[in-house]
């Protein structure tokens, strides 16, 4: 990430700014009205995120369809966090809508650490193997009563909109070849067993490194029961090919598993990228990496 994105991603987003976020607090939070405010560096879709001094950090939904998010994740994030092996998100305050804002928002515990950059990682087979071990945690976690995961179901409910961005992106990408991937993926084995507990969006964007090393997950909004596979997807749009099979086998995955991850790594890919070829760059690239790993893997 090199630039704050204030670029309309949505048509119901909203403006939002450092100054609403003041007069948002001083109402709700009069505690830390004081604080110095600035917008934080995102690539991210669905909210926006202001540092709030030194200690803390404000998130604001960005449009209508990121609000149910915020209660999941104060739910959910308390009772996941102590039994994960790395920092999640922890909240601290839970703001409420008023007449500047319409929706409810966050405040959570500042985490150390920022976003890495494919192809720079400075120990990728470290990253790999605690990317792999947070994987495993998560799913051993008790799913009884888990939420199902906003991507826990079976590919082939992916079919129809993963098509649909092929035939949307063109001749901007080698159609032939992805479609006979995606063919791959919805031919592997599905998930036997019961729903496991998984993050659902393990994108660079929601990966903080520190000194080269797996310092937090964030952004559980996704997080949920289903098929654990979509928790491969860092295989192809973070790590670099040499450090897939120690990713692999820190998440224990098996081959039925691995095709998934892929499928899921390749569809995500595929839909965003049309969605966000313009408003979010970083996010776009992202997407024509995966595309390109994943065929220069399989060709």
């Amino acid at each position: 990430m090199s630039a704050v994105n204030t670029r309309r991603m949505h048509p119901d987003e909203l403006d939002l700014d450092a100054p609403l976020v003041r007069r948002l607090l001083a109402r709700r939070f009069p505690e830390w009205s004081g604080l110095p405010v600035r917008r934080l560096v995102s690539s991210g879709t669905e909210n926006a995120m202001f540092r709030l001094g030194t200690e803390l950090v404000v998130r604001l939904p960005r449009h209508p369809g990121a609000v149910p998010d915020l209660a999941h994740e104060l739910r959910w994030l308390p009772r996941l966090g102590p039994l994960l092996p790395v920092a999640v998100p922890e909240p601290v305050g839970a703001g409420e809508p008023d007449e500047d804002f319409p929706w409810p928002w966050s405040v959570y515990r500042w985490l150390a650490g920022s976003n890495p950059v494919v192809g720079t990682l400075s120990e990728p087979l470290r990253l790999a193997e605690e990317l792999g071990r947070f994987v495993r945690a998560l799913r051993r976690i008790d799913a009884g009563a888990a939420p199902t995961g906003y991507r826990g179901g079976p590919l082939r409910e992916r079919n129809a909109p993963t098509r649909a961005a092929v035939a949307e992106l063109g001749d901007r990408i080698d159609a032939e070849a992805v479609t006979e991937l995606w063919e791959r993926a919805l031919a592997a084995p599905a998930h036997a067993g019961p729903p496991r507990w998984a993050h659902g969006d393990l994108s660079p964007g929601n990966v903080l490194v520190d000194g080269g090393r797996l310092g937090a997950v964030i952004d559980f909004g996704c997080a949920g029961a289903g098929d654990p596979a979509v928790d491969l997807m860092p295989a192809w749009n973070l790590l670099p090919a040499r450090a897939r099979d120690t990713f692999r086998a820190a998440a224990g995955a098996d081959d039925a598993e691995w095709a998934r991850g892929r499928g899921w790594a390749l569809s995500v890919a595929l839909i965003q990228l049309p969605y966000y070829w313009d408003t979010n760059p970083a996010l776009a690239e992202n997407s024509r990496h995966v595309i390109a790993q994943i065929l220069a893997e399989t060709g």
